[in-house]
């Protein structure tokens, strides 16, 4: 199985490469550089492998919420190379992406994962390790303000995400003492995208590359600010 995932759509920028089991990436915190870097990075997994993007089995990209510029970069990228090569597509949330690189390194079973939506909202959601080891969600992904969030009662787990560093007080104290602690340095990378978008591919859940396409979740954002 051969999948490369690509993730733009914060200040970090990421690609990876699943090949057989294994997964190799390449990721800059390099704000704004991203229409400069992914394609190297691209590039530089792909030479290592020694594959042709006709060799892919499939492709995964961070389809959102994040920044508009950012997660329209990822799907075009990825709609091109799956058009040229017919090759099915598995978007991939990225508050998921957040969740699953947090379990892939930490113990704790569940995530309440803020990402910061400008506007003062957050985008929202709150996932749980599966019994695979594989980011659940719990209820839905929304962007809202941040002190009406809600989770399930008897879940605690660990805030991660960047909604975390501005919005730290108010999720702590509608989330009633569920948070054993917050870390706001959680960004979408390129190698939960790939985990996920495997398991996604393998369930059946892939895409033609006219139907990958961006999720906003924020329904105005083509709208003027007086508009909003």
């Amino acid at each position: 199985m051969k999948l490369l995932a690509v993730e733009t759509a914060t200040e970090a920028c990421s690609a990876a490469l699943f090949v057989n089991g294994k997964i190799s990436e390449r990721y800059s915190l390099t704000p704004k550089a991203h229409t400069r870097l992914i394609l190297p990075m691209i590039d530089e997994l792909m030479q290592e492998a020694q594959l042709k993007p006709a060799e892919l089995d499939a492709l995964a990209f961070g389809c959102g919420p994040g920044s508009f510029t950012g997660v329209r970069i990822a799907t075009g990228i990825i709609q091109g190379i799956g058009f040229a090569h017919n090759i099915p597509i598995v978007p991939v949330s990225n508050l998921a992406t957040v969740a699953q690189d947090f379990f892939d390194h930490n113990k704790e079973d569940t995530a309440f994962v803020a990402m910061d939506a400008r506007m003062a909202e957050i985008y929202w959601a709150v996932y749980q390790r599966n019994s695979s080891g594989i980011a659940r969600l719990l209820g839905n992904e929304a962007v809202i303000a941040a002190n009406i969030v809600d989770s399930p009662a008897d879940l605690s787990g660990v805030g991660i995400g960047t909604g975390w560093q501005n919005y730290h007080p108010e999720l702590t104290k509608q989330l009633e003492g569920r948070v054993i602690r917050y870390e706001p340095d959680h960004l979408p990378r390129a190698r939960a995208v790939a985990k996920l978008g495997i398991e996604a591919f393998q369930a059946g859940v892939a895409v033609r590359a006219e139907s990958a396409i961006p999720v906003y979740l924020r329904n105005n954002v083509a709208k003027k600010t007086s508009e909003r």
